[in-house]
């Protein structure tokens, strides 16, 4: 927490695009940030919606570092927002914090992957109706 800022982002605030460059990270402390993902020619899709105590991106940890996707703030959003070239730097230095830090990325993101797993099926799935 030591290399945290606070950080403030009104609703309707883009917190980063998808393609750029993904340089940090942050944890929300209150509000909700939704992921999009960016359709031509249509809103962007809503894929997930995080708030209290969630991490929001992780392409800060592996290159090429670039946005998989977008975030934007659904409602006022405070957070906590961490430098990713600082906190790999710090993940280097001590073995022990780069595989906490590696690990809590990883649960994240399996559970992410199982939620979108569950919502593709719920969406795409056949339905069977009791007979």
């Amino acid at each position: 927490m030591s290399q945290a800022r606070e950080v403030h982002f009104p609703a309707g605030a883009g917190i980063f695009a998808e393609g750029t460059r993904a340089e940090s990270f942050w944890i929300v402390r209150s509000g909700t940030v939704t992921l999009e993902i960016p359709v031509p020619g249509r809103r962007p899709a809503s894929v997930e919606s995080l708030g209290p105590g969630e991490l929001v991106g992780w392409s800060w940890l592996f290159p090429p570092y670039v946005w998989q996707l977008a975030a934007e703030a659904m409602t006022p959003v405070r957070a906590y927002e961490f430098d990713g070239t600082r906190v790999r730097l710090l993940m280097d230095a001590d073995p022990a914090f780069g595989s906490a830090v590696g690990h809590w990325v990883g649960r994240v993101l399996a559970l992410r992957l199982h939620q979108t797993r569950t919502r593709l099926l719920d969406l795409y799935a056949p339905h069977v109706t009791p007979g």
